[in-house]
Formats: structure tokens, sequence, C-alpha cells
């Protein structure tokens, strides 16, 4: 996510950001210096010969700090005429503008390998990634010799505003029979006698995130326990570590997360309480009150965690923050915080939701003592680890918090046993519920036919295997059902509006679906690239059935269409559903009807040729399989495949490629495949395309579309607001009111075309939406394989992960998924892209907060919570939006009827 063109190549960093320690002449100055360009004599060339000293530099100021992940070099080509470049460099860089520090890989390697001609750009991955706001590019030399140099820089800014934290050094565990190292090895700052790290930051801001085992690491050719930084109790008499945090600004914070190990059979337990207080400056002292916060963890589940600490808006430069421990040792991977830049710290600070009040300060606590580990300090090399993600986005799985009283411990036990009496009842009330609809299920009379929609789940590897329900006996619950009898769906009694036909290859099968919203799009699509331009209405008005003013044509199933019972609800079901496909995304669930039209049909799209594919990075993986994002070079040469040519000529096209490795099981295979069959039958302008696929020769790959911008969450939160006057305070992109209704109206216009072949996609968020030229957004299905947004899913005992922040109320507790619950999603969709992604839905809830929001959704006793109304928002639509969140899915508002609404009436409504 974080590897974007800081503005080199496009000036977007201005010539007075670029100087040096020399040039040749001004035709070979630091302006010069930019990747890709040819200004001047067509690069930076130092006056002097870098050889032996290596001390000419190109000096880069970024303005602000950066997260900085990859740097691209190039000689001076000079149309032919230069013939400098340099083979070596090195990087030296500074947060604060006073002390220069060099960049080193995890091998302690400073030396950077560069070019080979002068032509040819050089892309260097950084792991380490940087933190800075100036760099410095030494080039090197073996000899004496001129070199020129042409830089960029890639990444994204810093959001978290952390300069630097102070900790404690790790420390060792001796296990058997190798020692785990637990110091923070990539740390760039000092170290005082031995023992405490300061003025610097390290693995707890590098982004990469420990795994469960903490003696295991995706890095290579390092020791176990690289990913964390750990310390014994037996070192820390008072009982708990002390980290203190600097921040380049006064900041209000909202939250703080923390990743702990929770590996409990080696005596590592996460902290049971933390303790934080706060000052404005480095002269004052720190607030007598502290936010202070406990936890309550499963013991008998090992797997690591964030845990997020509420701070309530709390204002300060400095935060202390003291992390109790609850077993011998406490791990961390990932330190991370949510604030705001404050201008005047007497002014009060807005909050999207009230702050979260902190439990009073305990007396004591008994801690549980674990065998014993003897601990020493590291005298480990200062070594490096490669960047996986960068922005720590998404909630923690964490334990729910639990308020604990200072008058003794026997208020703490009478607490948990009426916890545990609540959960029991829910549960025995649960059971019921369930054999209550199982009764009606039951009784319900229906004909046992081909039309019958099913996905059946496999639980025992994590793939869905889809199928018909002939014989449904012999799966009991473990089938998905979406039944085509849905009311909201049927057929009007008037078609006004013919709809274009199926093409030749799928018109004789059983499935005759169409778009019921085509006509619709050719208004919205039609317009040019850039700010959208919608006919405003004669008048505002309510969301009802005739919003469009026109009827539309449902699809037509097979003439003998089976009767159900109104009775029976219309719902996707299972003990634990699933949503993971085998290469990791979610996949729909796809009428059977729909899967046996196309079980003796050939695939749609063309064989590609995989060497024309260009591997740029890794996108996220599944159980079986991976997702690539790519390049296809002149991809107008590949006449026979149905691609889409409207990119500038000569211009790399970029797609994702979903591949399944070569020990996949024979389910996942036939899972690809069908896969495969039902995407090259998705065309809609909003839903990504099938552009081709490779499945004569293993490994099996399918290639789709992807969009230059990349997805809608990570393009919003990189811009803010436009303002009435058209521009933007802070210098950021800007993106205006309109331009954001236009992109949700995109969305509701997809999903109205899956809804129209009753298809539910199941996770519909902002992470699944693409974006192109002209904000062009297309629908897609491998956020869930990303760890970039990890945190955004539960996982239920590594079985099955869940947006349940996007999910209505019944695909939680019940397991149903309808359109109605897309709807919900869709709802909560909006509710991001209105507050341009710079918020997790409900990011004051744990998740176990979630799941009991959604009882209260169940029991309807108005104790529900609603997200918030964003700034941006209208009332209308903010109505709307609540609209989608409704108890009964039969109230929730139709997609043809949203993207009526989104396209015509929102855009009065500024």
């Amino acid at each position: 996510k974080c590897r974007y063109a800081l503005g080199m190549q496009d000036r977007t960093i201005p010539d007075e950001a670029l100087s040096a320690s020399s040039s040749w002449s001004d035709s070979t100055a630091a302006k010069h210096s930019r990747l890709a360009l040819s200004d001047g004599d067509g690069a930076w060339c130092p006056e002097r010969p870098v050889y032996p000293n290596d001390a000419e530099y190109l000096e880069v100021d970024l303005r602000r700090l950066h997260f900085l992940t990859l740097v691209g070099t190039q000689g001076r080509h000079a149309s032919g005429h230069g013939k400098e470049f340099a083979r070596s460099y090195r990087l030296h860089y500074k947060r604060d503008g006073h002390q220069w520090m060099p960049w080193r890989d995890r091998w302690g390697n400073e030396v950077i390998s560069g070019n080979e001609n002068t032509d040819d750009v050089v892309l260097k991955d950084l792991g380490p990634p940087i933190i800075a706001r100036y760099v410095r590019f030494y080039p090197r030399s073996d000899r004496v010799m001129s070199v020129c140099l042409r830089v960029e820089l890639y990444g994204c800014v810093w959001k978290d505003g952390l300069q630097s934290y102070t900790a404690p050094l790790g420390q060792v565990m001796p296990l058997v029979p190798d020692p785990v190292y637990l110091n923070d090895s990539t740390y760039d700052g000092s170290s005082v006698s031995n023992r405490l790290h300061f003025g610097g930051l390290g693995q707890l801001t590098d982004g990469v995130v420990g795994l469960d085992d903490f003696t295991q690491t995706k890095e290579l050719r390092v020791w176990p326990g690289y990913d964390y930084v750990g310390w014994s109790r037996r070192s820390f008499p008072e009982g708990f570590v002390k980290m203190e945090f600097e921040f380049d600004q006064l900041r209000s914070f909202t939250y703080m997360k923390v990743h702990c190990s929770n590996m409990y059979t080696h005596g590592v337990r996460v902290f049971h309480q933390v303790d934080c207080l706060f000052k404005h400056s480095l002269a004052t002292a720190w607030e007598a009150d502290p936010v202070s916060q406990q936890y309550s963890v499963n013991v008998g589940d090992p797997s690591a965690r964030y845990f997020t600490v509420p701070l309530g808006g709390r204002i300060g430069l400095f935060v202390q923050c003291h992390f109790y421990f609850d077993s011998e040792w406490m791990l961390f991977s990932e330190v991370a915080f949510l604030s705001n830049v404050v201008d005047d710290p007497s002014l009060p600070v807005s909050s999207h939701y009230p702050p979260m009040v902190a439990p009073p300060h305990p007396s004591g606590h008994n801690l549980p003592i674990s065998p014993a580990f003897d601990s020493s300090l590291s005298d480990k090399a200062d070594v490096t680890s490669n960047l996986t993600q960068a922005d720590l986005e998404g909630e923690a799985k964490s334990g729910q918090p639990i308020a604990k009283d200072d008058s003794s411990n026997t208020s703490i036990l009478i607490g948990c046993l009426v916890v545990i009496i609540l959960l029991l009842l829910v549960v025995i009330f649960l059971i019921l519920w369930r054999q209550y609809w199982q009764k009606i299920l039951g009784k319900a009379q229906r004909r046992i036919s081909d039309d019958d929609l099913t996905v059946h789940l496999s639980a025992p590897n994590d793939t869905i295997v889809i199928n018909n329900t002939m014989g449904s006996n012999r799966h009991s619950n473990r089938y998905e059902r979406i039944l085509s009898g849905e009311t909201e769906y049927q057929e009007p009694n008037r078609a006004r509006m013919k709809l274009p036909d199926l093409p030749h290859s799928v018109e004789n099968s059983a499935l005759l679906l169409s778009n019921p919203a085509y006509h619709l799009l050719l208004a919205t699509y039609a317009q040019p690239m850039g700010r959208p331009a919608f006919p405003p209405p004669s008048q505002v008005k309510p969301i009802n059935t005739n919003a469009c003013g026109i009827d539309y044509t449902e699809p037509e199933l097979a003439a003998s269409q089976p009767i159900f019972q109104n009775s029976v609800p219309h719902y996707a079901e299972a003990d634990i559903i699933n949503l993971q496909g085998v290469t990791g995304g979610n996949t729909y669930a796809v009428p059977a009807v729909a899967v046996d039209a196309l079980a003796g049909k050939d695939m749609a799209v063309g064989e590609f040729p995989r060497e024309r594919l260009i591997f740029k990075e890794k996108l996220g993986e599944g159980q079986f399989g991976e997702v690539h994002l790519c390049e296809v070079e002149n991809p107008q040469d590949l006449l026979s495949l149905e691609f889409p040519f409207n990119v500038r000529k000569g211009r790399p096209l970029l797609v994702a490629v979903k591949i399944l490795r070569s020990d996949a099981t024979k389910n996942a295979r036939n899972d690809f495949l069908k896969e495969v069959k039902i995407m090259s039958r998705l065309k809609d302008p909003n839903i990504v395309r099938l552009l081709g696929v490779c499945v004569r020769d293993d490994p099996l790959c399918m290639i789709t579309e992807y969009m230059e911008n990349g997805d809608l969450n990570q393009f919003l939160s990189g811009h803010e607001l436009e303002d009435k006057l058209g521009g933007s305070p802070s210098g950021r992109p800007t993106i205006s009111y309109p331009t954001l209704v236009h992109l949700g109206a995109q969305i509701a216009s997809g999903m109205a075309f899956l809804a129209s072949l009753n298809f539910v996609h199941r996770d519909l968020a902002t992470r699944n939406c693409l974006v192109g030229e002209g904000f062009t957004i297309k629908i897609a299905d491998f956020g869930m394989s990303r760890n970039l947004y990890a945190g955004d899913y539960y996982r239920i005992q590594g079985r099955a992960v869940l947006p349940i922040r996007w999910m209505a109320w019944e695909c939680i507790l019940m397991g149903k998924f309808t359109m109605a619950s897309d709807v919900w999603a869709f709802g909560v969709t909006l509710w991001e892209i209105l507050m341009l992604c710079q918020e997790q839905p409900y990011s004051q809830l744990t998740d176990e907060a979630v799941i009991e929001n959604a009882g209260e959704f169940f029991r309807h006793q108005g104790k529900q919570i609603y997200l918030c109304r964003p700034p941006a928002c209208p009332l209308a639509v903010y109505e709307m939006m609540l609209r989608c969140w409704t108890r009964e899915a039969k109230d929730r508002p139709l997609f043809q009827h949203l993207h009526c609404f989104l396209a015509e009436d929102a855009l009065n409504m500024v």
C-alpha cells in the first residue's frame, strides 16, 4: 500500500526542496535529479569525483515526515549523450533536522546496488523502511570516475506523527535448544548504559506484525524472535515496562494500538493493565491523572492480537505508558497511535464519539507466576527487517476491558460470575431461537428443484464448494441457501423498458439474467472524465420505489419456477460461515442454478500468455493461493483478449493475478475453476472484469482488472474534504462532496447488477472497491486476502474471518446473508466514504462489543448503537443510511433505489 511516488518525477517535490554538496554546473544541479526526466543536461552530477571519500550527496527535503519503502535510481542518459551512472550508493536520513543516520539492511550493510547503465531504472526495497523528512543519496564508485544520478522516493505520509520512542532494551529468552533474541534490532536511535533506547524508532513502528508463535518469522535468515521486542518481569521489580513516545506536534490522541504475543505455553502473556500520562512540552511536568485501562484475555487462546487503548482525546506532545506484566514475559511487535494535530491546546477537541471513561487506578494485582526464565541483555548487531505494511489500520482483536474496583478482589469475582451467567443465558437463548427457525423450516412445504440456490461451506479446508441442493440432508446445516422467491425482487406488473439481451454464449443457459439498472448507468458513464456532472432534479425527493421515475424488468428464470411459502426466510445459513476462497479473497454466494448453467460451457475468456506478466508486489494470500499485482507491457498487442484499452499507448496495464499454489487440494482446484467461470460472466461497468486465464499449465491463474489508484480506502484516506473556497488548508489533495456521492452511486449501481443475478457479495467495503481514472469505481473481492486489512476482520478460532463491523446483525448472530445484508454493508461503506476513510466503523468498540451491539439490534429495545452522522453528510443522506440499518431486512431499500437517490437527489443536498 505505502509505495506511492512522492513527487520527484511529477514535480510535487519543488526545486527548492532539492540540494547537493556540489554540482558540475548549473545544468547538472540538484533540481535536474528527477527520475525519468531529462531537464538541463539530464541529471545531477557532482563537481568532484566520489572516489574514494564518498562525500558527495544529493539531498531531498520532503517537508514532513514520510514512511519510505522504496527508492529508484537512474543514470544520465541525455538522449544517448550521457554515459554517467552510479553502480552503488548509500542513504542517510534524519527526522528532526539535527542528526543524520545511515540506513542499513537487516544484515548491517549500508551499500545499495545501483545502476548498470544510463537509462534503466533500478528500484530498491528498503527493508527496514525509513521514517524521515530529509534523505541524502551518497553515490559510490570503486575507482575515479564521473557519476550522475536521477532519483525517486516511494512511500506515504507518516500519519502517526511519532518521532521517537524510549524503551528498555529487549532481552534474551533462554529457550532450549536455541535462545530467543527479543531486542529491537532496527532501532536507529541511541542507547544508555546498554539498558535503554532513546531518540529513535525501530521494530515497534516498522509495520511488520509478529506471528502467533513468536519463535517463527516470515523473514528469511533471521533468528527466532526477530519480529518481537520483549522483556522479562524479573528485570522490572516495579512490575511494569515504561515507554515514552515523542511526537512531531501537539496532538489530541484517540487511541493507541499495541500488538502483543500471548503464547502462554512459553510464559508469555499480554499486559493486564496500562496507564498513560501526557505532557505538553519537554519542560512541563506529566499530568497527574493518567488514562488507565485493564484487560481480561482468554487464557486458552495463544494467538497474538492487537489491543486498543482508548485515550479519550487527551492532548500532549509526549506520552508515557506503563505496561503491567501478567506473566513472566511480555512481547510487543507493533505500537501505533491515532491522533489529530492540535493548533490551540486551550480549545476542546471534537470527537466522533464520546470519550471512553478510564477505570480507576488499581491498588494492586496478583500476578500469576510462570516457570522462571533467566534474562540477559542482547549483544546482537543492528540488522533490519523488510517492510510488509506501514499503516496499521483496523480494529484489534482484544479482550473486553473490565473495570476493576479498589475495594477488594471479591467484587471482581462476583462481576466475572455475573458475566458468565449472562453469556450462558445468551447462548441458551440463541440455541432456542435456532431450534425455533429449524422447526419452521422443517414444516415449510416447498418443491426440491434445480432452482434452489445453495452454497456449500466446506469447513475442514476453509474453501467454498458451490453446488446444487439435491439431497439436502447430506450436508445438514452446512449449506448457505439463497432462494429465488424473494418478494422484493419479483417481476413487476408492467415493463416499460426492455433490457439488452445476454451475450450469445449464455443465451441458452437456465440463468437468463441481465442488469436491471443498465439504462440508468448510461447517463452516468457517458460523461467525460473528471468531476462528475449529474443533471439536478427539479426538487429533492425522498427515497421511494419510484425515485427513478421508471419501472424495470427483472430477469426471468426457468419456466417451472418453484413457489415458496411466505413464512420461509430467504437467507444463507451455516454454523460457522467462512467467506474466504482459495486465494484468500471473499467468495460470492452464488445461485446453484448459475453454476449448473455454466458447468457445461467453456470459459468465456482466452488463455493469457503468462510470460507477459511482470510481477510488482504481492497483494495478499489465502490457504491455497495468492493475489499478485502485475503489469502487462503493451496490452494493445493482445487483441484476442478482452482487455480495457482505454490506457495511454505505451503505458503498462495494471492487473491483479490470482494464483493457485501447486499444493492445492482437488476441491480447491475445482473451486478455482468455478470461480473463473462465474467471474467471466460478470460484465458491468462497476464490477472488476476477468481479463484472461492461464489454465493449460500449472500454476492456474486468473487475471482481473486492477485500477491505477488502488483501493478506495487508501485513496480517500490520502484526501481531505474540499472547503467552500475549493482549497485545502494543509495542502493535501482535496475531494468534493459531489464526487463522494458519485463514488457511492457507482457502488450502488454495481451492487444492483449483482442483486439482479441474486448474487450476494458478503464483504462490501471501501477496501473492496478499486479507484480508476476520473473517479471510476469497480467492486472487487480480494480485500480479505490482504494483510493490510487483517484488523478489519474478526477471526473465529482460526477457521474463518468475518468483517463484523460491516455485517448486518442477522449475519453475525445467525449467519444469514442476503441482498438485504449487502444493503446494510453498503450503508457502512457509504459512511466510510463520507468520513474519507479516516476512521474504522465502530472504532470506539472492541470486536466483542460490536457482536454485543448486534444482539441489541436483534432485541430491538432501543439500546443499539448506530454509526454517527459524518460531518459532510446531509441529514437526508444520513436518514437513507439509517434505513439501510433497519432491523427488518424487508424494510431496507433496494440497490436500484439507492443508486437513483445518490445519482439524482443527493447531489442537491450540499
